[in-house]
Formats: C-alpha cells, structure tokens, sequence
C-alpha cells in the first residue's frame, strides 16, 4: 500500500506500507525534495510524531487488520483491533477512532481503506492514496497556494535587545529564493524554541518570514523568568525590531496556545503598529481570572506546570508525580517546591507575596491594560474549547472583541480541552461523532494570507462564530458571542434541604418563598475536583455522581425536561452567602443529569468570597452577615434532551483545582484551619439564581 503524508496540505512524505515492513521518502525542508526511499527507523518515527502526532510504528499493519474487517463486513458500524484501537463508522467515507487523543481516522471508498487523518490543535495530518485526494480538503488548500512550497534557508540566531538591554534568544526562518520583504509570524514561547521549530516550518514553506524566540529568562535568553509579567513590553520590543529588518515587510502575526496565547495578547496591548493578526489559541487569561489565582483562590491545577518550567529549559517530567495529594496538602506553600523538586522556585515565591491584585499582578494584565488604552483593535482568530483549562482567558479575549467591527474577528469554539481539536471523547465521555475538525489549519492560513499578505481569502466573509452544541453533535453560527438567538434565562434554587444529591434541592423558573441550606465545609476534609494532575488538564468533563453525595455539596436539579433545552453561552451564579467565618470560597458547577443518575460536569467558576467586591482588595465576611456573590463560570454550549435534568453544585472546595481555603484570614496559605458553616440564602428577598442563556429557535 502507497500512500502520501501531507501536513498543512504540504507533501511531507511518501510511505510503502508492506505487511511488516515501511519504507519513507522523507521530505528534506532545506531542499524542498524527497529524500531517497528508506525504511522507517525510530528516529524517523519520533521526528514525524511529534509534526503529525501520527503513530507510523505499527501503521500498516493496524491498516491492514481494519481492511480483512471491512473486507468481511462493509458496513461494520463499529469495531476493535487487535493493538486495542476502536472504530466508528461516521458515513460512508470515515471511520473515527474513540476514546483516545489525537485519533487516526480512516478515510474508505467501496469499502477500501484509502488514507487516514489525524487532527490536532492547530494541525492536521492527512495520509491518502494518490487518486483520492478529491475526497480531503487538499483541492482547497491547492487552490489556496498553487505554487510549489518553498525550501527553507538555514535558520539564523539572533540576539533581540530589549528596552532594558536584556537581550532574547530567537531563530529567524526564511524561505529560499524570495528577495522582497516578507510578512512575519512571531512565535514567543517559554518552552524552548529549538524544539518548537518544525511545527511552524509550514508557515516558512508558504512563504512567510517565522521568528521563534525564547520568552525572558528562559532557554538560552537573558533575564529573570517571572511567568506573564514582562510580555507586554518585550514583545512590543521584538515586533519593532523585526519591522526594522530588511527581509520584512512591517506586518507581523502572532500565533500559538496557552503561553503563546497568552504573550499575543500581551503584546496586543502595547498597541504596537506593525502588529497585524492574532491567531489565539486557547489563550491563558490574566491572573485572578484565569490563572494561578483563579477568582482569587489559588489554583493548584496550575503547580504541575510551574514544576515543569521551574528551571531554565522546560521538562515536562516534573509534571508525573504518583505523590500529587502529599505534595498539595504541605504548608507553607513557599516550601513547596523545595520539598517536591529539591530547590526553591523563585517565581512561585514571588507570587505567594501579592495577595491582591496589585501593581505586579496588574503588570502581566494584558486585559486590564488594554481597557485603560482603549481595547485591542488588532484582527483576531480566537479558537478555544468548552473544557479548556485557560477557558476563561478565551472568555477575556471575547469580551474585549466583542464590539469588533465585521470580518476582524473569527471565533471558533469546539468541545475540547486544553489540547484542542483532538478528542472525540473526553474522559470517557462522548462529544459527538462530529466534535473533530479538519480544517482549523486551513482557516489559520486563510487569516494570515488575508491580513499579512493583503489576499483575498474569503475568511471575512465566513461565520465570525462557529461553535459547537453537545448534544446536538453540531457545529452552529452566529454573529457574535454569545449567539444572537439566544436570551438570558435564570433558575432559582428552591426546596427545603439540598445538601447531597439526594435532598429534596430543585431549580425553579421564579424565585419561591424564602428558604436556606446550609453545610459544613472542613478544609481537612475538602471536596475533589475530579482530574488527573499529571495529565495537567484541569477543566475536563467528570462524572461528579459520586462527590454530589456528600454533606458538603448542595444540589439544586430540575425535574426531568419534557421538550429539549439548549444552553449556549457563559452562565453566572448569583448568591446570597452567609458564613461563620471570616472567609471562604464557593465553587459551582453546571451538570448535566442523565436519567440514569450520573451528573457530567459541564461547566464550573470558583470565588474566594473575600474578593467578591473586586480583586484588588479583601473584604472579609462579618458572622451571619448575607452577601450577594457573583460568580462567572466557563463557557458551555449542551443540549439537554427530554429525559434529562439540568442541576447546579454548590460547595466550598475542589482539592486539585484550588488550594483548599482554610476559612481564616490568612486563606489558602494557613497551616491553621477551622470548619465553615456556609449558607445559601433563596427566594425572596435572597434570589439567589444561576443565570443561563437559552437558544431560542433552536
């Protein structure tokens, strides 16, 4: 079996796939060329993972197994081979891989197995027989880049001066055989840029200068490494530096995930100039509202990260550990690196000492800052996900574009986590047989030609949202966001006794006659945020059943829905809280209730309720006293069928998520802890609610 490789629409490779054996025509990006036919060695197989996160080790005879299956039944709905791997039929064309990050699913014709696609965050990889490219997105991207891909020149090391005089490592990429100047797209990232590289020779090889540079102190540049805090005004500095060169045009884009989310925006706010584009990829968010100080708490989601970048070069090996739960109960905090790694954190310290959001916090806001200049006005691709764990920083980004003018924003929102377009199942739960995308990479380049390059690609004229329901298994457009048909719609917490999912707590269409609950909340004994530390994805999708029987829980639920509800938007809880002590945090969750009783997260937002009058001061609670709370949770878009319920959690902790508070004064950071006896106030005159939006027309 013959079959192509193409990455970004761009030929990577040519494979003869025999029983046992593979041979490669490797692309040589310095030459443009195919390299000689060869078999395929571990090392080849490591380098062509890590550009298509395609597993070639064991490729033609997984292919091979799924042919005798199809051969025996066409229209097999679905099956298991025998490496464990399990398939869907989807339609004629595709059978889709499940439960497993980053899928090779496979393309059929007449029943013959004739290529294979495996999407990831911000790429697709396509094997398919010569013949069949009609039946892929290749045409397109053909019609988008004619020309053949240009061979890379070799890279060049610069060293860019900061206004300080720091001075930041980069590589500068330029394609062979173009002599105007060309559009820039800027790569910042704190994870290595040598290792990054490959990734973004597609952007070389159509035509773009690329300049992927290591953020302030990390890797091989100069300076002290503080995550967020200098990127405003280095990455102001290294965009007026490239504009200055004479291999570029004076436009430049941006694009990346997470921190290279993040530094885009940063960058954004300084209002420089030269800056033309924005592709954000699951963006993290400023501090209190995103991360490390989610609504104030102090995520502990976030440690596995900061283990990974705690020294000059990244290791993600620090992020495994098998002792998570110890290492997150020690206190002080200041000593918790030095008691997990061996050595102290000088950043972790560094943020342990701001409290409030104050004037170093407020440095790395690239939100905040824009607002007091104005808003950003740089044209944005903005792609995150419903479980995405820097979901709220995307939830930034939209609320400072929303007023953007037609065509400068483009918003694409699947059902994914932090790692992106990659999973049609998340933690064993279903997405949809549709929850993958194949042409986000198509979209991403369209951008970039359209406003670094000034070419008429018709991505102005699509959906400026897209976005996509569960439930439904549909991808859905809209004009902005949240979608303009759909109005706001709140359920009021009701009943006499919520505590645990078996009390008699309900949601009502209208606030009901006044009522309480209460519950007791131990920090020595906090709730769980249901994830897997070491996967550092802290938003997914969990099955909350069995927390939800706990004392500390108060459920509030629907009855079971008679017509189909679909809510699609950001959700808000406001409450009424009074407690004994001084502080405490409140976490809400939005679930999804199946008529066989297991409560899916959907949604979640915690606050430290000392915060609840903004951030940057405490406001500690006086015993007794109600207060009103307002609490913002991620973003969701879930149809509720007929059959299910809709329920809303409230409790005090989410051990993984969030360091424990410990109800005094001194927070999340007290080796002294005392219990909390919470209340919920409703119905009048508390009305407490969850305020949803609800698709009308749907």
């Amino acid at each position: 079996m013959q079959m192509n490789l193409y990455i970004s629409g761009i030929l990577y490779a040519r494979l003869d796939l025999y029983e046992s054996l593979v041979y490669i025509e490797l692309l040589d990006p310095y030459t443009g060329l195919l390299k000689p036919s060869e078999p395929l060695t571990d090392q080849i197989t490591a380098q062509l993972y890590t550009l298509s996160r395609i597993s070639f080790q064991g490729l033609a005879e997984r292919l091979r197994n799924a042919q005798t299956i199809l051969d025996a039944n066409p229209a097999v709905s679905e099956f298991t081979l025998p490496d464990g791997a399990i398939y869907q039929r989807k339609d004629e064309h595709h059978y889709i891989q499940r439960q497993i990050k980053f899928p090779l699913d496979l393309l059929t014709d007449n029943g013959r197995i004739i290529g294979a696609r495996t999407p990831n965050r911000d790429s697709t990889s396509l094997l398919i027989s010569e013949g069949y490219e009609s039946l892929t997105l290749l045409p397109q991207w053909n019609a988008l880049y004619p020309n053949t891909p240009y061979a890379l020149a070799p890279v060049q090391t610069c060293r860019i001066p900061m206004r300080d005089g720091t001075k930041l490592a980069a590589d500068l990429w330029l394609p062979q055989g173009i002599t105007e100047p060309l559009p820039c797209v800027l790569v910042r990232t704190p994870y290595g840029r040598q290792d990054s590289a490959p990734a973004y020779y597609r952007f070389v090889q159509r035509g773009y200068a690329v300049v992927i540079q290591d953020v302030r102190g990390r890797n091989d540049s100069e300076g002290e490494w503080i995550p967020d805090h200098f990127e405003t005004e280095d990455g102001s500095d290294t965009i007026d530096w490239i504009a200055a060169q004479n291999w570029c045009s004076g436009s430049v884009g941006m694009i990346g995930g997470s921190y290279l989310g993040y530094v885009q925006w940063a960058a954004a706010a300084s209002e420089n100039p030269h800056l033309k584009a924005l592709i954000s990829e699951v963006t993290a968010g400023s501090a209190f509202v995103d991360m490390p100080r989610h609504g104030g708490t102090f995520s502990s989601g976030t440690l596995a990260w900061a283990f990974a970048v705690s020294q000059k070069k990244m290791n993600d090996s620090l992020m495994v550990r098998d002792d998570w739960d110890q290492i997150l109960a020690h206190r002080p905090l200041e000593e918790i690196c030095e008691k997990a790694l061996g050595y102290p954190v000088p950043f972790w310290t560094e943020w342990l000492s701001h409290p409030c959001d104050d004037a170093f916090w407020q440095k790395g806001n690239w939100y905040d800052r824009s607002v007091k200049r104005g808003g950003i006005h740089v044209p944005a691709l903005i792609m995150s996900g419903w479980f995405d764990d820097n979901g709220m920083g995307t939830t930034q980004a939209l609320d400072l574009t929303s007023d953007y003018p037609s065509g400068t924003r483009k918003v694409i929102l699947g059902p994914w986590m932090h790692s992106g377009n990659a999973n049609y199942d998340l933690h064993g739960i279903p997405m949809g047989q549709n929850a993958i995308r194949y042409d986000l990479d198509l979209q991403f380049f369209r951008w970039f030609e359209y406003w670094l390059k000034g070419r008429e690609t018709g991505i102005t004229e699509t959906a400026p949202v897209e976005y996509f329901t569960i439930g439904e298994d549909k991808w859905k457009t809209a004009g902005n966001w949240p979608p303009e048909n759909s109005e706001e719609y709140s359920l009021y917490p009701g009943g006499s006794q919520a505590n645990t999912s078996n009390g008699n707590g309900i949601l009502l269409e209208s606030p009901g006659q006044y009522g309480s609950d209460s519950f007791l909340y131990d920090p020595e004994n906090p709730a769980t945020h249901i994830i897997d530390m070491s996967e550092n994805e802290i938003e997914v999708p969990e099955d909350y059943t069995e927390q939800e029987l706990r004392p500390d829980y108060l459920c509030y639920t629907t009855p079971p829905l008679e017509q189909p509800l679909t809510i699609t938007g950001d959700a808000y809880a406001e409450l009424y809280l009074s407690s004994d002590a001084p502080d405490t945090d409140l976490m809400v969750r939005l679930t999804k209730v199946t008529p066989d009783g297991r409560s899916i997260k959907l949604a979640d937002g915690m606050l430290d309720v000392k915060f609840r009058n903004g951030f940057d001061r405490e406001i500690f609670l006086e015993p007794g006293k109600v207060e009103k709370v307002l609490i913002r949770t991620t973003k969701i878009s879930a149809c509720f069928a007929p059959g299910e319920r809709l329920r809303l959690t409230i409790t005090s902790s989410a051990v993984n998520f969030a360091f424990p508070n410990s109800n005094t004064k001194d927070g999340y950071n007290s080796a002294v802890t005392r219990t909390a006896n919470n209340t919920i106030h409703h119905g009048t005159p508390y009305p407490s609610r969850i305020i949803l939006r609800k698709e009308i027309n749907a």
